[in-house]
Order: structure tokens, then C-alpha cells, then sequence
């Protein structure tokens, strides 16, 4: 896909990977609304980009998409300023042990939430142009995570939802392609979540254990992610594509058709 006139709408976008993939898309010619619930750093971003890229390319909304109805009115807001939009990025997360049922309806609940508004718009039965959709899953949603269950279940749960919904895309010729990113640690203020007992709860004793696996898996910088977007938005061969980024290693991944190892007897 050519970025340039294209727009995208970027969740969780005031700071750390959402900045990044803002940015990007920005820098290729995209057009981009900006969704997160810092309304403060989210209108000085606004304010930033349309200076370095120009008057409006970029624009602020406040959302969070946890609440339907919230994010239902601001694409409608986003449709009304743009017109259509091309490129949907499924990015806002967070990790918190303790409210676990914030934490589904951030990461997973509003990662369908906002498939199911772009592919709305999108999907060519409802005369749309078609597009690509991008959901930020992790490498928790590849292999568990024991400090954090709640956080692997969810990107567990990104990552099988957007398999199905792109081979329902793909059956039914929605003209849509959807995939995932599923990169190992990052750079970014989320990090600092797995230091807290206020965001660990109960699994704060496991701290040694979420150290050694992080040094197993060295930090990524935002950059490094930021270049999986881009080819996972522009290559139109990809659909249904979980891309791994870990340090110095990129690939996408294969899933195998049978998982038993081991028969038993019941």
C-alpha cells in the first residue's frame, strides 16, 4: 500500500509504540488521527507533528477504548474530518494484574471493538475501499508470560482474533487485510509496569522471574518496531500475519496445523 493521502487512526498514540507508528505513517504522507485518553500530551502531539509535517495532518481525539460508545463516536468524529480512513492501527494496552477486567477490555475488547468499526467502513459489501488493519499483540501472545497472565491472555486473544478475522476477511473478499505485531519487550513507560505491586498484584514475588526474562530478550527501541508497521501496512501479499520482532530478529511466524506432541490415554 502507497501511504501517501492515505488515513490512518492510531490508538494509544500519545506516547511510546502509538507515537512511533503516528510518526511513521505521518513521514510516508499518511494522514493521521491520533486516539488516546491523555488528552494533555495527546493535543502538545498534535500540535508537534502538524508543525514538523504540516497543518493538519495530524489530529488529536480523546478516547478510550474500553467504552464502546466513546469509540464509536470518535471514528464517526474521525470520518466527519477526513472522509473515509484506510489504515486502522489496534495499539492502546495496558497491564494490570490487579484489575484484570480492565485490562480484557483495553487490550482485547477494544482491539475488536476497533477491527469491527474500521472493517464497517472498510469492507467492500459496505462500499468501502477496502484497507489494512494492524493490531499490536506481543510475544506474550506467542509463549506465556508467568508474571502477568492477565496481559498474556489477552495478547493470546489478539493474536488468535486476528488469524480468524482475517480469514474471514480473506473468504468473504473484504478487501481488508489484517495482521499483528507481536514484538518482545520495548522501550517505552509501559515497561515500568512490571516493577510495581500496584500493576503485579498477587505475582510481584515472580519479579525475579520477569528479570531473567528480560534479560533473556534484550529491550527493542521503538525504531525497531516501528519498521514491522510499516511492512506489515505496506506489503499487500500479508494477511492474517503474526510478524515476532525480537532483537536482531524479525520473522513471521508459522503456526503449525497439528499441536498434539504427546498421546495419552483418557
Amino acid at each position: 500500500m502507497e501511504l501517501k493521502g492515505k488515513v490512518a487512526v492510531v490508538t494509544g498514540a500519545a506516547q511510546g509504540l502509538g507515537r512511533g507508528f503516528s510518526e511513521v505513517l505521518l513521514k510516508n504522507g499518511a494522514k493521521v488521527a491520533l486516539l488516546d485518553i491523555n488528552e494533555k500530551v495527546g493535543k502538545a502531539l498534535e500540535t508537534h507533528f502538524n508543525e514538523v509535517y504540516g497543518a493538519e495532518k495530524a489530529i488529536f481525539f480523546t478516547a478510550d477504548v474500553s467504552s464502546d460508545a466513546q469509540f464509536k463516536d470518535v471514528f464517526q468524529k474521525i470520518l466527519s474530518r477526513f472522509g473515509h480512513v484506510d489504515i486502522f492501527c489496534n495499539n492502546a494496552g495496558i497491564i494490570n494484574e490487579k484489575d484484570w477486567e480492565k485490562t480484557v477490555s483495553v487490550n482485547l475488547s477494544g482491539v475488536v471493538r476497533g477491527t469491527y468499526l474500521a472493517l464497517d467502513h472498510m469492507k467492500k459489501e459496505n462500499g468501502g475501499s477496502g484497507g489494512v488493519i494492524v493490531n499490536t499483540a506481543s510475544l506474550a501472545g506467542l509463549g506465556p508470560f508467568p508474571s502477568a497472565p492477565i496481559y498474556t491472555a489477552t495478547k493470546y486473544g489478539v493474536v488468535g482474533f486476528t488469524r480468524a478475522i482475517a480469514g474471514a476477511s480473506a473468504l468473504v473478499d473484504y478487501g481488508v487485510r489484517i495482521n499483528a505485531l507481536c514484538p518482545s519487550f520495548v522501550q517505552t513507560p509501559l515497561l515500568d509496569s512490571f516493577k510495581s505491586t500496584e500493576i503485579t498484584g498477587q505475582f510481584y514475588g515472580l519479579r525475579s522471574t520477569t528479570e531473567a526474562i528480560m534479560a533473556k530478550f534484550p529491550t527493542l527501541e521503538v525504531e525497531e518496531v516501528v519498521k514491522g508497521l510499516l511492512l506489515l501496512v505496506k506489503d499487500e501479499s500479508l494477511n492474517g500475519e503474526c510478524l515476532m520482532i525480537k532483537s536482531e530478529e524479525a520473522a513471521l511466524i508459522s503456526f503449525p496445523k497439528d499441536h498434539i506432541k504427546t498421546p495419552v490415554t483418557l
